[in-house]
């Protein structure tokens, strides 16, 4: 069953095993949000409390989506924290997703595959949304 636990042990996994290299400098929560269909994850800081918020669509509590997509998401979002945004890192890049950073960081931690993953779920999520937006005119 897919719940914020689940989220817990998937983000410790991916950060164990590919962003070791990475302090975690501040606490940092994940969980599921709302059901949203166009933002799959976002991250933020509280400047008050200095705590870090990763949020991921309740979307993806559907085990139709494959796990690599989670993962995928996941990963994105320890991404920006690496560079410095919504974390106490040092920013690394004007812009979040400044010339491909998201991708050229995924690959040099060997992460590649849930980008192409994610890729390929992409298009076919879009063509569902096509057709469910045509039919509902």
């Amino acid at each position: 069953m897919r719940d914020d636990k689940w989220l817990l042990s998937r983000l410790d996994y991916l950060w164990t095993k590919y962003f070791l290299d990475v302090e975690q400098v501040n606490p940092v929560f994940i969980r599921f949000g709302r059901y949203a269909r166009f933002r799959f994850g976002s991250i933020r800081l509280d400047r008050r409390t200095k705590k870090t918020y990763i949020i991921i669509t309740g979307m993806f509590k559907d085990e139709n989506v494959s796990q690599e997509v989670v993962d995928h998401t996941i990963a994105h979002e320890l991404c920006h924290y690496t560079h410095g945004f919504s974390s106490p890192h040092k920013r690394l890049h004007r812009f979040p997703h400044e010339g491909g950073i998201i991708k050229a960081e995924l690959e040099n931690r060997g992460l590649i595959q849930l980008y192409k993953a994610y890729r390929s779920w992409i298009k076919e999520y879009k063509e569902e949304l096509k057709e469910y937006y045509r039919y509902r005119r």
